[in-house]
């Protein structure tokens, strides 16, 4: 792999062929060559903070390798109040954890192959952009901006409605002021940036402020063809993707044999592992009746006999798939810790396919996720038998309900004495449909680890310091915007379904799809059942 230190290149013939290197497109590279006659470049590329970064991220961090190769000053900038202005791709409640995110995962994409982070600045736009300055600046530029200018700018970018939200006609005119606050020579990005970076090039003089160059990439097809994007699971390779998922994303992609049009595979292959493995050959392993191993030191080479019908499109993919994996390893393992998981977790709740972001605020509709239980602590204060059934407790817990303690019946006259179950804490499920019981209504369900032979159930237990009506939730999946539905519809069985990945780990601690079970105190656990269904 490649060490992207700084090298020989000195003046314009040394430094502008690697600034220029793969892009499609430059504005301004005259004036671009001027300044590399007196001193280095100063750059910035940045990336709104909505959907996870994905293996199409590669490319621009290839490209700003190259900009420190030769010398430059490059800024990254977490445009995070961008993201909330994209029709508000990035809900506000999440907008911090998610920049979070892009920041630890663009440091590991950039140490993955071997770009050094201390040449770098990272930046987050809502340092600079809540200044009085900046502010003053974008009512400025709003007396001079037509609708229709604001809106073709984003054409390409932010997401195109019927009725766009103002919000997002803003998006263009702060992305053209970053230029200014970051005191830059020029912006880079892809191609499809280009319709803002004319609208900055048309607006910024008029603000009195000088017209940048414009650094354009070419954009990377997705798996499916068109735009590989974050949005849509299918077009990209996640970051955070296993090895089995890379192979199977990668067996579904596109590759049609001798295709290059909207081949995201081989525009991987060119943009990105021949620019970061640029000192090995491209190897592609095959059998030998087929041909045997073929080695390629230029992507030309390879694209000639991938249109010539003579590499494979299956034999590509299957060599693709192992540099890629020597790519993705080092972040996999830099996601280990415990932090970063609970942050991923938390900045990109899984909420479904009918998940939105109305209002600016997560909401739900039918998916089946954990946001739509209402579990709280419970106290047990009273349990007594059912008059009518010797295996069903009638017990009072106390859920924080104004109205007082709850009743609620149980299985567990035959497994747990009613002394052992006064006063104790437990985990309840508080938006069950209320159900008649041998004639007693029951209003919640009492959580227990469970397994049948030989029967053995043990309540669930929360931090001792736990109050009743504490809100108990999947790690990941406690969101402020989110509120659990007033009562589970039973015709939908979401709490059949959800229950189903609901068990205890090998170290007894409640799980939903291996996310830990929690209080704001502290793990929900069981006494001694391990690997147990919870219901």
């Amino acid at each position: 792999m490649s060490n992207y230190t700084n090298g020989d290149t000195t003046g314009v013939e040394g430094k502008a062929p690697l600034i220029k290197r793969n892009l499609q497109e430059i504005i301004g590279e005259d004036r671009m060559n001027e300044i590399l006659k007196d001193r280095d470049l100063k750059i910035y590329w940045g990336t709104a903070t909505t959907g996870k970064p994905h293996v199409a991220y590669f490319v621009p961090m290839t490209k700003i390798a190259d900009f420190l190769k030769a010398g430059c000053e490059v800024t990254i900038l977490f445009a995070d109040l961008h993201a909330y202005l994209d029709n508000m791709k990035a809900p506000w409640e999440l907008l911090e954890l998610r920049t979070q995110y892009y920041e630890q995962a663009i440091k590991a994409m950039l140490q993955s192959i071997g770009v050094p982070l201390e040449k770098l600045k990272f930046v987050k736009g809502s340092d600079y952009q809540f200044t009085k300055e900046f502010t003053k600046d974008v009512y400025r530029l709003m007396s001079m901006v037509t609708e229709h200018d604001a809106k073709k700018a984003g054409a390409e970018v932010v997401k195109q409605v019927d009725h766009p939200l103002i919000s997002s006609l803003l998006y263009p005119g702060l992305q053209a002021l970053d230029e200014e606050y970051l005191k830059v020579d020029a912006q880079f990005g892809g191609v499809d940036q280009r319709k803002i970076f004319t609208f900055a090039e048309k607006y910024l003089p008029q603000l009195g402020y000088t017209k940048r160059i414009h650094l354009m990439n070419p954009m990377v097809p997705g798996l499916t063809g068109g735009k590989m994007s974050a949005s849509e699971e299918d077009s990209k390779i996640d970051l955070l993707d296993t090895q089995a998922t890379v192979k199977k994303k990668l067996k579904k992609a596109f590759c049609e044999p001798g295709n290059k049009e909207e081949n995201g595979v081989l525009a991987f292959v060119h943009h990105v592992i021949f620019s970061v493995f640029k000192d090995e050959d491209f190897v592609v392993e095959r059998n030998p009746n087929n041909g045997g191993n073929v080695s390629y030191k230029d992507y030309e080479s390879l694209e000639k006999d991938f249109t010539e019908l003579k590499l494979h499109p299956g034999d590509l993919k299957i060599a693709v798939e192992k540099y890629l994996n020597r790519l993705l390893e080092p972040i996999r393992k830099t996601f280990e810790d415990p932090k970063l998981k609970k942050l991923a977790a938390t900045a990109y709740p899984v909420l479904g396919k009918n998940a939105s972001t109305k209002g600016g605020k997560v909401n739900t509709d039918d998916e089946i996720s954990p946001v739509r239980l209402d579990l709280r602590v419970g106290k047990i204060t009273d349990v007594q038998m059912h008059p009518d059934a010797d295996s069903l407790y009638v017990s009072q817990v106390d859920v924080g309900d104004e109205a007082g303690p709850r009743t609620i019946i149980s299985g567990l006259a035959k497994l747990i004495p009613a002394d052992d179950l006064i006063g104790r804490l437990v985990v309840v499920l508080c938006n069950l449909k209320p159900a008649k019981m041998r004639g007693i209504e029951s209003r919640g369900m009492i959580l227990c680890a469970s397994v049948e032979e030989p029967r053995q159930v043990e309540p669930l237990q929360v931090p001792l310091d736990s109050n009743p009506g504490d809100k108990v939730y999947v790690e990941g999946y406690d969101i402020p915007s989110i509120q659990p539905d007033e009562q589970l519809n039973p015709k939908k069985k979401i709490w059949e379904k959800l229950q189903a990945d609901l068990k205890t780990s090998p170290d007894c601690i409640a799980e939903w799809q291996n996310n830990p079970v929690v209080t704001r105190r502290g793990k929900v656990v069981c006494k001694s059942l391990k690997r147990a269904p919870i219901k």
